[in-house]
């Protein structure tokens, strides 16, 4: 049953290999119940989630399996810095 909260919900996940030169890329994206449910999965999978809604109105007009602009690298890099972060702070606590 949808919700009013949901209703109100964007969500654009990135992706990336680490050992290629290539840009990350939209690998999903969406409103209300398919926003909850993306979020619902990076969480189920310990993928941390960065909440920016700035930024999920830029990645959202991006297509999806598109590398991000070269104009958007810098704050692609912001969300990957932060998620490194999370990351060896939840293995420090380990």
């Amino acid at each position: 049953m949808k919700n009013k909260k949901d209703a109100q919900k964007s969500a654009v996940a990135l992706g990336y290999q680490p050992q290629s030169d290539a840009a990350p890329m939209v690998k999903a994206k969406g409103n209300g119940y398919i926003a909850s449910e993306i979020i619902k999965k990076a969480k189920e999978n310990n993928i941390a989630v960065q909440e920016d809604p700035s930024l999920v109105e830029l990645l959202s007009q991006l297509e999806m399996n598109k590398t991000i602009p070269p104009d958007l690298y810098e704050v692609a890099a912001e969300v990957f810095a932060f998620l490194y972060r999370i990351d060896q702070n939840t293995h420090e606590k380990e």
